[in-house]
C-alpha cells in the first residue's frame, strides 16, 4: 500500500489544537451494565458491524502518523473483546520515538486478574479501572449484577504486574455521594489516583438524570472538611483538573462537563468499535470509516486525508445540559457505545 503523507504540523482543529490523543471503543459490549453507562435490556450490534482487530489496527496506525501519540482503549469493555491482546500487543509496539508515548487501557477490572500481566508485557503502564464504590451491595446495585470482589481483585493484580492505577467513580446523587471520604482514604492507602466523574447526558437509560446528577463542586467543596486538597498543574492529556491530597500524597481528578466544561483544551477524538468517529463526545456530527477501511481502492494516503478532514470539523465544545427542562439525552448514543 502507499505510504502515509503525515502532515508536519500534526492534526490542528479549526481552534488551533492540536489532537493528539484518540480514545478506541473496541466492542459495545459488556460484562456489567452500569445505570449510568447502560439500559439494562441492552441490544448489542451484529459481528459484521463491528471493526475487525486488523481494521482497528489500521485506522490506529494511520492516526499515529499523523500525529497521534496517546491511545486509551475503552469498551463497552475492552478485555472482553476475544482476541484483543493482539491489538494491545500490536500497538505497544509503536512505543517510541516517532510512534505512541502512551498506550492506556480503561477497564471494569473483572478481567484483570487472568490479564494484567500480558498488559504490562505488551507495553501499557497505566490503567483506568471504573470502581464507583467500595460497598458490595451499591456496587450490585449500580452495576446491576456485579460482584465488587472480582473488581477489587482486578486492582490488585493490575498493581501488583506494574501497572499505575486510577480508580474512576462515576458521582451519583443519593447512591455514591457519602462514599468519597472513603474512597479518597482507600486510594491513598494503596497507592491509587481517584478520578471523580460527573454524570453525562449520553443514551437513554431509562432513568431521570436530574435524579443521579451531582454536582462535583459540592463533592469538592465537602472533601475540603476532611482533606488538604492543593492545587497542581499535573495533566495526564485528559480533561480531568487534579489536586493533591496533602494527607495521603495521592491525587484527585474531577472530569466536570456539566459544571465547568473542559473543551478549551480538547485534544481528543473518539473511535467507536463501528469505525464511527466522533470528533467530540457532546456533538452528534461524526466521520464514518468502516466503508473506507473495507474498500480495497481506498489507500493508506486516501484514509489520511479522510482523517485531516475529520479533524476540519471538530466543533468548539459540547452542548450537555442536566436540568428538569432537558430530561432527555444530549445526544442519543449511549456512553457503552462511544467509549468513553
Amino acid at each position: 500500500m502507499q505510504a502515509l503523507d503525515p502532515s508536519p504540523a500534526g492534526l490542528i482543529d479549526p481552534f488551533g489544537r492540536g489532537v493528539t490523543y484518540l480514545r478506541v471503543s473496541v466492542t459495545d459490549r459488556c460484562d456489567l451494565r452500569c445505570v449510568y453507562c447502560m439500559a439494562e435490556d441492552m441490544t448489542f450490534l451484529p459481528k459484521k458491524d463491528i471493526l475487525s482487530l486488523e481494521e482497528l489496527d489500521r485506522l490506529c496506525g494511520a492516526f499515529i502518523a499523523l500525529g497521534t501519540d496517546k491511545i486509551r482503549l475503552t469498551g463497552g469493555e475492552p478485555l472482553v473483546r476475544k482476541g484483543v491482546m493482539t491489538l494491545v500487543q500490536s500497538l505497544g509496539a509503536r512505543i517510541g520515538a516517532g510512534g505512541l508515548r502512551e498506550l492506556t487501557v480503561t477497564t471494569n477490572g473483572t478481567q484483570l486478574t487472568k490479564m494484567a500481566g500480558d498488559l504490562y508485557a505488551a507495553g501499557v503502564r497505566r490503567i483506568n479501572v471504573s470502581l464507583d464504590t467500595l460497598d458490595p451491595a451499591t456496587f450490585a446495585a449500580v452495576t446491576r449484577w456485579g460482584k465488587i470482589e472480582q473488581t477489587l481483585d482486578g486492582v490488585f493484580a493490575a498493581k501488583a504486574a506494574g501497572l499505575a492505577v486510577k480508580i474512576n467513580a462515576v458521582a451519583l446523587k443519593g447512591v455514591n455521594e457519602d462514599e468519597f471520604d472513603r474512597m479518597v482514604a482507600w486510594c491513598g492507602e494503596h497507592g491509587f489516583d481517584l478520578c471523580l466523574i460527573e454524570t453525562m447526558p449520553l443514551g437513554d437509560i431509562s432513568g431521570d438524570r436530574t435524579e443521579q446528577y451531582l454536582p462535583l463542586s459540592l463533592v469538592r467543596s465537602r472533601l475540603r472538611q476532611s482533606w488538604t486538597l492543593e492545587e497542581t498543574d499535573y495533566s495526564t492529556g485528559g480533561p480531568a483538573r487534579y489536586v493533591t491530597v496533602k494527607e495521603t500524597g495521592r491525587r484527585i481528578g474531577f472530569i466536570t462537563p456539566m459544571t465547568h466544561n473542559f473543551c478549551e483544551s480538547c485534544n481528543r477524538v473518539r473511535l467507536t468499535c463501528t469505525g464511527t468517529l466522533f470528533m467530540c463526545l457532546g456533538q452528534d456530527d461524526a466521520a464514518e470509516f468502516r466503508g473506507l477501511l473495507r474498500d480495497p481502492s481506498v489507500d493508506d494516503a486516501a484514509l489520511a486525508q479522510a482523517i485531516r478532514d475529520a479533524i476540519a470539523r471538530k466543533p468548539k465544545g459540547h452542548d450537555f445540559v442536566i436540568d428538569r427542562r432537558h430530561n432527555r439525552p444530549a445526544v442519543a448514543r449511549h456512553m457503552s457505545m462511544t467509549g468513553g
